[in-house]
């Protein structure tokens, strides 16, 4: 069986979704099929994450991710409230732990200003006010509009929208290989005939944009991110509540995040993970990949490129539950340790890795010509970002598709 479509979308997490919303918005006549090898949207990162809306203040200026996060922010709650979805505008606080972290902070207000986010620095009464039992050194960051979402809802509402607007999903089939310049046949023996392809496929997009020519610099790393949540009854925090974090990697540190059901939840870790799908145990286990990626990590750990032995020595700590707990235990002034009693599904970041220079990239990252366009790094913050991201995407690299 053939499949033919003016755009072909291979990935149904939020940046493939939110890219064929924007695509049909701006080509209402033109043929749109998403390929997809789960049997529904947001499978993976999409699913997996945190649910934050994050508000922009993390990202320095010349940046996409400043770009487009706090507009993401401002589209998503007004997403959610017009479609009746769940939000929590639960806010956020940034604290110190001693005097070593203040300049940091500083540069994060810093940040926040110059990309037009509504943050202050704010004193320890002033902290107290928004939640008596956050914690900090001298001073801490607010945010009043970081917000919490969820994520399968926001993207299974959009797939309602798009198959309303004509565009096609094939789910449980994904990208096998490249034949030609206009076919790719799925896993399901299936060839799909399309004018332009755009690869969204997060953890595999880098494999699938070397079949084009594309990615040649770049790899992706998988890191683990797991939750612990909070089981008892009592409500002992108000906000979301961050550490101050290292500004010279793109992971935040383990935090307190409310959800939108008011749940309590620590972390995420990000261990090294060993292959893409290392979810759990030997769950979707690829030798093949447990080789390569093995041996980009060896490598990251001889050379300690971007303090890649001491990131992993602290992270694999995290699987201590008891270290673990500690870690949140120092932001706040009183909580029930035992509290900490489930572990979330984890989640596993498609961390892109430049292959030449041996740095993390903490931008998202996209290569492209006029056939094929892929979306090499949409990390944290990229669901909050979706929209204005893929709008973006769509004007920049998508353009005109010919009759």
């Amino acid at each position: 069986m053939e499949v033919k479509s003016d755009f072909l979308i291979i990935g149904a997490g939020i940046i493939g979704l939110s890219i064929a919303r924007e695509l049909k918005s701006k080509n209402p006549d033109k043929s749109i099929t998403i390929l997809e090898k789960e049997s529904d949207v947001a499978y993976h990162s999409s699913g997996r994450n945190s649910g934050v809306l994050h508000a922009g203040f993390y990202y320095t200026e010349d940046s996409l991710k400043a770009k487009f996060t706090k507009d993401g922010n401002t589209f998503l709650k007004e997403y959610c409230k017009k479609n009746s979805l769940k939000i929590n505008e639960c806010a956020k606080v940034v604290v110190a732990n001693d005097e070593s972290e203040l300049a940091s902070l500083y540069e994060l207000e810093k940040r926040g200003l110059k990309n037009g986010v509504d943050v202050k620095i704010i004193d320890e009464k002033e902290l107290e006010k928004i939640d008596e039992n956050a914690k900090t050194f001298k001073y801490a960051l607010y945010s009043p509009n970081t917000a919490t979402v969820d994520p399968i809802e926001i993207c299974m509402h959009i797939k309602k929208e798009l198959k309303r607007d004509g565009v096609e999903f094939c789910f449980d089939e994904g990208y096998a290989k490249k034949i030609d310049a206009n076919i790719v046949l799925s896993t399901k023996n299936r060839k799909f005939y399309f004018k332009k392809i755009i690869n969204c496929a997060g953890l595999y997009a880098d494999k699938i944009a070397k079949d084009f020519n594309f990615s040649q610099d770049f790899v992706i790393i998988p890191f683990k991110g797991i939750y612990l949540k909070y089981g008892k009854t009592d409500k002992p925090i108000k906000t979301n509540i961050y550490p101050v974090p290292n500004l010279n990697n793109p992971f935040l540190g383990v935090h307190y995040t409310i959800t939108v059901d008011g749940i309590i939840k620590i972390g995420p870790t990000a261990i090294p993970a060993f292959w893409r799908e290392n979810y759990s145990g030997f769950e979707n286990f690829n030798f093949k990949e447990l080789g390569q990626i093995l041996t980009k990590q060896s490598g990251l750990f001889i050379s300690n490129a971007f303090n890649f032995r001491n990131l992993a020595f602290d992270e694999i700590k995290k699987y201590n539950k008891k270290y673990f707990v500690s870690l949140a235990t120092k932001m706040v002034k009183n909580i029930d340790k035992e509290g900490f009693d489930e572990w979330s599904k984890p989640g596993i970041r498609a961390q892109l890795l430049n292959i030449k220079t041996k740095e993390l990239l903490q931008d998202f990252v996209v290569e492209g010509d006029e056939k094929s366009i892929h979306v090499l790094n949409a990390v944290s913050p990229a669901f909050t970002s979706s929209f204005p991201f893929s709008k973006w995407v769509v004007e920049n690299y998508v353009g005109e598709v010919s009759e």
